[in-house]
This record gives structure tokens, C-alpha cells and sequence, in this order.
């Protein structure tokens, strides 16, 4: 099976759902935030092993703090995982922390400073323009002038 099969797309988007259910519903470790994302998991084509990629809301305490929860607790995990789960080999998972979201929000957050302080800049440029068009209009109506006249 190639790592970028239809039945390999397939199984990660089983194993990613199944595992979100398994964490936020019957793993009671109290380290574990609520804010905690299944972002993907990559199987492995020969089903032997799993990457879970995981998203925590909130400080790096609370991160570490459910990255040592979900360690401590993926002998359970991979056992719920094998029962809700039908496949030939229940992979070996590893958790990995995944900071993107968290990285996008703040890209975001800087884009948005920045923009706002941008409007000054825009507002002389479109006083600039009104300017620039209304001396267009005054050409014009001196071409149209011209014209009725019979001068070109």
C-alpha cells in the first residue's frame, strides 16, 4: 500500500476521528486539557505505527501538562483504539505536540496590528485619488466642450 493511497487517506482519517472521540470522551487522566485537538494522524502503510499530531488551546503548561497525560495513558488509548477500530495491526502511537494553530492564530493576531495601523496611510491615498479623478472629469467636460464646438 503507498503512503498516499485512497485506503491509507482513508485509515488516518478513521484512526484521527476515533482517537479525538477516545481522548475527549473515556481518557479520565485530569492533566489532559479540554481544549485538546486531534490536528492528524499519519499510519504508517504497513499499520504498525501512528503519528497523532496534537493541538492544546491555551498556555505550554497546560500543553506539556496533556502531552504527559496522553503519554501515560496510550496503552489505554491503543486499546480503545483497537476495539472501535477494525484493522489487521492496532499501531503503536506516538503523540506529537503540533503548535500551528497556535502559530496561525498568532500570524493573525500580528497581521491585524499591523493593519490597523495602516488606515491612516490608505485615507490620504484615497483623498490622493478623489483628487487625481476629479481633475479627469474637469478634462473631460473640456473635451466634450471642444467637441461641440467642432474643435479636435
Amino acid at each position: 500500500m503507498k503512503k498516499r493511497s485512497i485506503k491509507n487517506i482513508r485509515i488516518n482519517a478513521e484512526v484521527q476521528r476515533e482517537l479525538g472521540n477516545i481522548i475527549r470522551n473515556e481518557v479520565k487522566d485530569p492533566r489532559i486539557s479540554p481544549m485538546t485537538t486531534v490536528v492528524t494522524a499519519e499510519v504508517t502503510p504497513d499499520l504498525k505505527y501512528c503519528k497523532a499530531y496534537i493541538s492544546v488551546l491555551g498556555s505550554k503548561e497546560a500543553a506539556e501538562n496533556t502531552m504527559k497525560g496522553l503519554n501515560s495513558a496510550v496503552g489505554y488509548i491503543r486499546k480503545a483504539l483497537a476495539k472501535s477500530v477494525n484493522l489487521r495491526n492496532t499501531p503503536e502511537i506516538t503523540f506529537v505536540l503540533d503548535q500551528s494553530s497556535e502559530y496561525g492564530v498568532r500570524m493573525s493576531k500580528l497581521i491585524d496590528d499591523v493593519m490597523a495601523e495602516i488606515p491612516s496611510e490608505e485615507s490620504e491615498d484615497a483623498e490622493a485619488l478623489e483628487a487625481y479623478e476629479d481633475e479627469d472629469d474637469f478634462e473631460d467636460e473640456e473635451d466634450d466642450a471642444d467637441e461641440e464646438d467642432g474643435i479636435y
